[in-house]
C-alpha cells in the first residue's frame, strides 16, 4: 500500500467499480483480438497444425483488501488465466495449481522435443500429463523480491493450501477451497499446526530466506553503482506508457 502511495489517494467505490468494468472491458477486447488470430489462422488453414497457449503474467488487486496492482501473492495478483489448445489436446477443465515456468518445458513437450534437452535449464515441469488427466505431483514455488517489498516474499501452493511467507509479516496458510477470498489465515490455528510445519519444512528446503535476501540487496548494490549513467544519453523507460494528446493541442480536419 505504501508503494502505490495510498495516502495521497481517496479510493470511492466508485472508482473501483469503474476500474474493475474496465478491467472486463479489457478482457472484452484482448478476446476479440484472440479470436482474430483464430480466425487467420483458420483462413491460412495453418488452425490444425497450431497450438495456441494463452497465458499473463501476473493478475491485478482491483481495490480487494485496499490493494492495486500485484506485488503480493493473494489470488487476485497472483492467479491467471492458462489455456491450451491444438491437435491432440481435448478440451476440459483442470483446477490443478501450476506456474508459468511450466510453459516452456510443457510447449516443448507437445512439440515432441525431449523433455532431457530442456530439463536442466528449467524449474518448470510439463503439464501435457495434467492435460491428459493425470494429478500434478510438484507443488508451485513463488517467489517476489521487487518494487513494494522491504523483504523477499515466497509462496508455496499444492492442493488447496497456500502458505506465504515474508520475514517481515506473519505467516500466511490458506485452504482455498473453504475460503476463496482468503479471509481466514490459518498459520496461528492449532488444528492446522502439522500442516504449517509440513510447509515450513517445505519452505525451508527450497529457500535459504538470509541468503535470498543478501543476494537481492548485493545485486541492488551492483545496479545503484550505475543507475545514474544508464539514464544519461539514449535511455528510454522500457514500460510502455500510451501517448496523450496535451488538453490545449488541437487537432486539424482535412
Amino acid at each position: 500500500m505504501h508503494a502505490c502511495d495510498y495516502q495521497n489517494f481517496a479510493i470511492t467505490e466508485d472508482n473501483i467499480r469503474r476500474s474493475r468494468q474496465a478491467y472486463f472491458a479489457n478482457i472484452s477486447y484482448l478476446d476479440e483480438k484472440v479470436g482474430e488470430l483464430v480466425d487467420t489462422l483458420t483462413r491460412t488453414r495453418m488452425l490444425d497444425d497450431t497450438l495456441i497457449l494463452f497465458c499473463s503474467d501476473h493478475g491485478d488487486m482491483l481495490g480487494e483488501r485496499g490493494l492495486w496492482f500485484k506485488m503480493n501473492f493473494f489470488e487476485g495478483s497472483a492467479r491467471v488465466p492458462l489455456m491450451v489448445a491444438g491437435p491432440g489436446i481435448t478440451p476440459g477443465l483442470h483446477l490443478a495449481p501450476t506456474s508459468n515456468l511450466d510453459l516452456t518445458p510443457t510447449l516443448c513437450d507437445l512439440a515432441g522435443i525431449s523433455m532431457d534437452e530442456i530439463m536442466p535449464w528449467t524449474d518448470g515441469e510439463s503439464l501435457v500429463p495434467v492435460i491428459n488427466g493425470e494429478d500434478r505431483i510438484a507443488p508451485v514455488l513463488m517467489e517476489y523480491a521487487a518494487e513494494g517489498s522491504y523483504a523477499p516474499l515466497v509462496g508455496i501452493r499444492e492442493g488447496k493450501w497456500k502458505y506465504v511467507y515474508c520475514a517481515l509479516d506473519p505467516e500466511q496458510l490458506y485452504d482455498l477451497e473453504a475460503d476463496p477470498l482468503e479471509l481466514i489465515n490459518l498459520a496461528t490455528v492449532a488444528a492446522h499446526a502439522p500442516t504449517l510445519r509440513a510447509f515450513q519444512a517445505m519452505r525451508d528446503s527450497r529457500w535459504d530466506m538470509e541468503a535470498f535476501d543478501s543476494a537481492v540487496r548485493e545485486s541492488q548494490a551492483r545496479r545503484w553503482v550505475v543507475y545514474e549513467a544508464l539514464r544519461n544519453g539514449a535511455y528510454y523507460p522500457w514500460d510502455h506508457q500510451p501517448l496523450q494528446r496535451h488538453p490545449s493541442a488541437t487537432c486539424a480536419t482535412i
